[in-house]
């Protein structure tokens, strides 16, 4: 940075100050941009903005007078000014010590939520998955998504503040569940309330949606090759129905192991071919079946279950964009239940005795052969991972009971369906 330009971007004979002047902002330069530019440096306690007769200039207030020295000194030295919207900004200390009477946004309780999505794959979380994320808590008005500077952010309207509360309190600082996104790598929420009380979304599209207006015209943007805008009830755009499943597991208090697996699914039709892998720190798994019809069905019983009685080792599942797996080797973690002539693994190959059966020990061992479908005994529907405890819904068996003091028993169980 030359000379000249630190001297107009900066003045050293100032007082420090927890208040920094900003100068040369784009025209009406919002509230959260602001937030946004001090946050690296600590927290912006108060903002006033579109200050002066070009409405380009405005004051943060940080908490602490070191923090405002920080942000000062870090631009003072680097190459790079301090942008919003690409706009070079101009920074100094303010003649004030505080900033009365203009309360910042962020510590404002509305119904809207701006939310700042963090992680080397956060523009690729979709505006759907956010949608699930937030409507744990209420039914979400609207949504709007956009890149800043600070990054992939969305704009979420509840219907009030008491239920845009109750998001935030849960969610600020929280990563979004590896099973929403698990093609995705870690991303996590950071959530400030905005100014906004009624978001403008003109079109259905994959950057913004309305879900209390279903007549909206769609984006051209949003309609696929084969020329179709699914969405569901909510607005949401359904997944593509498929033969073959992709089930995360959560929680995972006891081992989910392939045979287990197998049993689980296979109450529902025949289990071609099973792949296990590790992705995102947790456990999942593709599971083939013959048509998309058994898959289906498979599906609507299982997703949101769980294989253990407790809330353990609970399944979400979505269609696979695969229509048939490769599997080269049967072992512990691979089947292909079609070829039964390919060489099993030995149980020390598998890790596991000989004895190994679904359920524990003690139960008829299986390794591809016939087996007998066990009973079925009720269990509980868990709630979603963050919705706040409430009284849970009876729901299909998916596995096997707890003993008092270990691991589930022996007795495993698979989902039915309850008459009414």
């Amino acid at each position: 940075m030359s000379s000249n330009s630190g001297h107009q971007q900066f003045r050293y004979t100032q007082t420090p100050s927890k208040v920094l002047h900003l100068r040369n902002l784009p025209w009406e330069c919002t509230e959260e941009e602001l937030i946004e530019l001090g946050k690296p440096f600590g927290k912006v306690v108060n903002t006033k903005c579109n200050v002066g007769a070009n409405r380009n200039q405005a004051f943060i207030e940080l908490a602490e007078l070191n923090q405002a020295i920080a942000m000062i000194s870090y631009y003072a030295s680097s190459s790079e000014p301090a942008q919003v919207r690409g706009k070079s900004v101009y920074l100094q200390y303010s003649n004030r010590q505080e900033i009365v009477n203009n309360k910042t946004t962020a510590d404002v309780v509305g119904n809207v939520l701006l939310v700042t999505i963090e992680g080397d794959d956060a523009r690729s979380v979709s505006i759907d998955v956010l949608h699930l994320v937030f409507s744990a808590f209420g039914f979400v008005h609207k949504i709007t998504t956009f890149e800043k500077t600070a990054g992939f952010q969305a704009l979420v309207q509840f219907s009030d503040t008491g239920t845009a509360f109750a998001a935030k309190d849960a969610l600020d600082g929280r990563s979004i569940p590896s099973y929403l996104i698990p093609e995705l790598g870690p991303c996590t929420l950071r959530i400030t309330y905005s100014a906004h009380t009624d978001l403008s979304v003109k079109f259905q599209s994959h950057r913004s949606r309305d879900y209390t207006n279903h007549l909206l015209p769609v984006a051209p943007s949003a309609i696929d090759a084969s020329g179709q805008f699914n969405p569901g009830f909510d607005g949401k755009k359904l997944d593509p129905e498929s033969n073959v499943l992709l089930a995360s597991i959560e929680n995972m208090q006891y081992a989910v192991t392939l045979d287990v697996l197998h049993t689980l699914f296979s109450s529902f039709g025949p289990v071609l071919k099973i792949a296990m892998f590790d992705k995102n720190g947790g456990l999942q798994a593709l599971i083939q079946y013959p048509d998309a019809q058994t898959a289906i069905a498979s599906k609507q019983a299982l997703d949101g279950h769980c294989i253990y009685d407790g809330g353990y080792c609970k399944l979400h599942i979505s269609f696979s964009r695969h229509t048939d797996l490769t599997i080269k080797i049967n072992n512990d973690r691979n089947r292909d239940y079609t070829i039964p002539t390919t060489p099993l693994p030995n149980p020390q190959q598998l890790g596991q005795q000989s004895s190994y059966a679904v359920g524990g020990p003690g139960a008829q061992g299986y390794y591809g052969g016939q087996y007998a479908m066990p009973q079925s005994t009720p269990m509980q529907m868990h709630n979603y991972h963050y919705a706040p405890p409430t009284s849970t819904a009876v729901g299909p068996v998916v596995m096997t009971s707890h003993s008092q003091n270990g691991p589930p028993h022996s007795s495993s169980t698979v989902p039915h369906h309850h008459t009414q």
